[in-house]
């Protein structure tokens, strides 16, 4: 397993080198965003923020939002270490709390959960291919933190260890 400083710089340089190679393909505009797909899913978004890591402290104050998150996944849990599965789960995590906080926040002047939805339904539509770049660099930084850790599916919940076990006794 990578030490989170070991994350931190292959992360960097993932972003590099996805953003140069989406900018020669695609165009500036989406490798700079795969690019920063990539830091965002490396530094802000990983896998580990599931503990107490570099990533949950860089949220600041704002990594309280991460505590339930915390105790309701265990560490390198199948909700949180694996691929397309962790990094939606934490995108669908920010997003249910964004929603919540716009309903919370709506008698002091914030766009409600419906303006929100609104508009990113127009931001979806106006720039899918820069969104889109974005969401694979997100999600390669999740593949590249996996392969550092050794293992890019972790293991079965228990019932379904045991099952797999009795099937192969029979």
């Amino acid at each position: 397993m990578a030490s989170g400083r070991a994350h931190d710089r292959a992360t960097g340089l993932l972003a590099l080198a996805l953003g140069l190679i989406g900018g020669l393909w695609l165009g500036a505009a989406t490798g700079l965003s795969a690019g920063l797909g990539v830091l965002i899913g490396g530094l802000w978004l990983s896998p580990d923020l599931d503990t107490h890591s570099n990533p949950t402290r860089r949220w600041g104050p704002l990594r309280l939002l991460w505590w339930p998150y915390r105790r309701l996944l265990s560490h390198r849990s199948l909700l949180s270490h694996s691929p397309l599965l962790g990094s939606a789960g934490r995108l669908l995590y920010l997003a249910v709390l964004l929603l919540a906080l716009s309903w919370l926040g709506q008698p002091l002047g914030t766009p409600g959960p419906v303006a929100l939805a609104q508009g990113a339904a127009q931001l979806w539509t106006r720039e899918r291919p820069l969104l889109l770049a974005a969401l694979v660099g997100l999600e390669a930084s999740a593949w590249l933190h996996l392969l550092q850790d050794g293992d890019p599916t972790p293991p079965l919940p228990r019932p379904l260890r045991r099952a797999r076990r009795r099937r192969r006794r029979r």
